[in-house]
């Protein structure tokens, strides 16, 4: 905070807040009209494109905090009307903003912009490997650990977890080697010897899976669609939800592909895997 020496000699702090006034060329008819309920807001500019989308579990009051944050001034500079869509609940609006900002790609949101191309850590044969989401369906597929976006990220993790758990550098794929010469590990008693042949392959890959099991990407634990209910100020809504990829609210007239989606996981995981939801087959 910027602070300067007043006309009596006093040190003061030039508080922004303080220098803020509200920007009065946003119509006040849609801040009037915004609910104190759970939904996704948008800000647009003069052509009406989103340059910013948000979610609340109250609309209202997580739009007039913007309005009064003069940090934000380029984007509210920038905006000529705010419009809103109530959903039934904090999940909806979740959900419900993930799309959005994925169709829209507004200029102000740094985050959800992209669809990530994904990949994730198998265990296959006792080794591990890099899985890309584009050539395995991981909301059906067991064994996989840890969502990644790129295949470097994944091996960084790999090498993070070998040297926690005294695991072999060539049976973990990140140094080459060959049959019966210990790995760099092994020579610093780092490693148990599945190189040499003195820890067996299927041991190394149990202490392996151990070791990636706290990141284990949970299969979809539903045979097909689910409607995950919603009721909030009078509103019951239903989101479709299939292989962790959000399907709307509406049911579709043909069956579409549920491929699975990094964010949609993110934000269903805990909630639907710990129960409580009110869930309805399809």
């Amino acid at each position: 905070m910027r602070t300067h020496v007043n006309s009596v000699g006093l040190l003061v702090c030039a508080d922004p807040v303080l220098q803020f006034s509200y920007p009065d060329h946003i119509p006040r008819d849609c801040i009037d009209a915004l609910p104190s309920h759970p939904g996704v807001y948008l800000f647009r500019d003069e052509a009406g494109t989103p340059i910013y989308i948000g979610k609340s579990v109250n609309i209202r009051h997580r739009v007039l905090s913007h309005l009064r944050t003069p940090e934000e001034s380029q984007m509210l500079g920038r905006t000529r009307r705010i419009d809103f869509e109530r959903t039934g609940g904090e999940l909806g609006a979740l959900l419900r903003e993930a799309m959005l900002i994925r169709e829209h790609q507004p200029v102000f949101n740094s985050k959800l912009r992209r669809q990530r191309d994904m990949c994730s850590i198998a265990v296959r044969a006792h080794r591990p490997e890099i899985v890309f989401a584009k050539e395995v369906d991981f909301g059906r597929t067991d064994g996989l650990f840890g969502l990644f976006g790129t295949r470097k990220a994944a091996l960084e993790t790999l090498r993070d977890i070998a040297q926690v758990a005294n695991l072999c550098a060539v049976m973990t794929g990140i140094e080459k080697g060959s049959p019966g010469r210990p790995c760099f590990a092994r020579q610093i008693a780092r490693c148990r010897g599945a190189c040499t042949g003195e820890e067996s392959a299927a041991d190394h890959g149990d202490r392996l899976a151990g070791a990636l099991d706290h990141m284990r990407v949970h299969r979809w634990p539903y045979d097909g669609p689910i409607a995950i209910v919603e009721e909030s100020g009078g509103l019951r809504q239903k989101q479709l939800v299939d292989n962790w990829c959000y399907l709307g609210t509406a049911k579709p007239r043909r069956k579409q592909v549920a491929r699975f989606d990094f964010d949609v996981y993110q934000i269903l995981k805990r909630p639907l895997l710990a129960g409580g939801l009110t869930i309805e087959p399809l």
